[in-house]
């Protein structure tokens, strides 16, 4: 942990970097709390146990918050950013609090504003398969709602039970069906955006439409924007029909160039059924054995564990194109084993291996997380790098992540934390990545832990722009400082 010498953060990530001072906003006063109790009730305005929402969930970052404000509606985010804007207090939206990069926490005092509450409004057109609804609804909840009237949302992440939609929306969640389903830019349709302006304006980016073209589509700039432009709270949704049959198959392979000629050939065979695609290398599985009792169902002891699923309508057709893609990966010597979940039960299982992986790696004591993407060419040469430039410092070097769409999740244990061991991390997997024609952040965002490494790679003409739109948006620069736009 670094602690600045104001003492008022914490942060668990880069020993060199250079934490931002402070910039000249106003500091919480009781009339601000007057103020916002006032506007979303006294009730719904916390200034004490703040420690939930000053502390993300890997305990990675603590913040400083001295205030806590839900409000429900859209007209309440108004008047609470309004009144931020005139003060020149700083805030950070806050939705589940879920995220990998410290992008929810406040680095210094900012005023948390929890979007919990907004989980009002929920409207489905089984037709068109288009949801609106608020931003403060649950992943999960969402999901079980559509799937009432035979649909689906179209992302499934590990943390479902607790994220909140807006949330997912502000970071571009990507999930383990992004293989099948796209990324939320080709889900989401229009977006309800408060800005943190004069008027705390209410604007409606987007359409509630599949195709409208008439002007700039800008609901695409916040998603993924980490809460840097506006803040979510409703948006429009284009859900897919669910499944009827769902088939999980688990294959092993000997090397990862292996494994991407069953990916190639999985396209091929599976085609518009395929819809993940994991990978968890034999590191992943021993850890799973030593940590957590839970035992290949492959007895090939691979080096590679692929998890493959289908998604359709028609059970007896999808199980024959499965049936056949396995044959034809074992007989022509592809995989040295492979398994057909015969149930529910079956395929609960092969999906808990990889659900519990990343729980697993926490009991060897800390862990170095990284989320990348790769070209699949170099997407296993990173690990061997780590592995080679670590060597026993670390306990164990693991890799798993969404193979189907390049996404890896390289993760680096050790039994306390080491400056050592970051020195040797940081940079040179960002700096190694970006010299592989790969991204820093696949899925996990920028916030704290990416922020003074967000230009890697990029044309300095890139940082320009974003920083000169900042202020289109929020022109005090109140919102969610210090991170992702400096």
């Amino acid at each position: 942990m670094k602690i600045n010498v104001l003492g008022c953060i914490s942060r668990r990530f880069f020993a060199s970097s250079v934490i931002p001072k402070r910039a000249p906003f106003a500091v919480l006063s009781d009339k601000d709390i007057a103020f916002f109790e006032g506007t979303v009730g006294k009730g719904n305005v916390r200034t004490q146990d703040l420690e939930d929402y000053n502390v993300d969930w890997m305990k990675w970052y603590k913040g400083h918050s001295k205030c806590v404000v839900s409000p429900s509606n859209s007209e309440e985010v108004s008047a609470v950013l309004k009144h931020c804007h005139d003060r020149q207090l700083a805030i950070v939206p806050q939705s589940g609090n879920t995220g990998m990069v410290g992008g929810s926490i406040p680095v210094y005092d900012e005023v948390i504003l929890s979007l919990k509450r907004l989980n009002k409004h929920y409207e489905f057109n089984s037709i068109t398969g288009i949801l609106q609804c608020d931003a403060g609804l649950i992943l999960e909840e969402l999901d079980e709602r559509l799937r009432k009237e035979g649909f689906m949302m179209p992302l499934d992440l590990g943390a479902k039970g607790s994220c909140l939609i807006g949330g997912n929306i502000s970071t571009c969640a990507g999930g383990i069906r992004l293989l099948r389903y796209g990324n939320l830019h080709g889900n989401v349709l229009g977006l309800r955006v408060v800005l943190p302006d004069s008027h705390g304006s209410i604007v409606d980016f987007g359409s509630q439409l599949q195709k409208d073209n008439t002007g700039l589509h800008m609901h695409h700039m916040f998603i993924g924007s980490e809460g840097q432009l506006g803040v979510i709270t409703r948006a429009s949704i284009l859900c897919p029909p669910a499944p009827t049959s769902v088939i999980s198959a688990m294959i092993g392979v000997s090397s990862f160039s292996g494994c991407c000629s069953i990916l190639r050939d999985a396209r091929r065979f599976l085609g518009e059924i395929l819809s993940s695609f994991e990978v968890m290398d034999a590191a992943t599985m021993q850890c799973l054995e030593e940590n957590e009792q839970l035992h290949n169902v492959l007895t090939s002891a691979p080096q590679f564990c692929l998890l493959i699923e289908t998604s359709g309508s028609d059970a007896e057709h999808d199980e024959a194109k499965v049936q056949r893609f396995l044959e034809y990966v074992m007989e022509n010597e592809m995989a040295t084993d492979g398994v057909l979940a015969a149930n529910k039960q079956e395929s609960a299982f092969m999906w808990k291996l990889r659900e519990t992986a990343p729980l697993a790696i926490t009991k060897d004591g800390y862990v170095y997380k990284f989320d990348v993407s790769l070209p699949l060419d170099h997407f296993y040469e990173l690990t061997d790098a780590v592995r080679e430039r670590c060597g026993d410092k670390v306990c164990r070097v693991v890799t798993y992540g969404h193979m189907g769409d390049g996404n890896s999740h390289l993760n680096i244990t050790t039994k306390e934390p080491s400056e050592e061991v970051e020195k040797l991390l940081y940079p040179f997997v960002f700096d190694w990545v970006v010299a592989h024609g790969g991204s820093i952040s696949a899925e996990h965002g920028v916030g704290q832990m990416k922020r003074d490494y967000i230009s890697v790679g990029k044309s300095e003409r890139i940082g320009e722009l974003t920083r000169a739109l900042k202020p289109i948006f929020d022109p005090r620069g109140i919102l969610s400082p210090y991170k992702m736009v400096v």
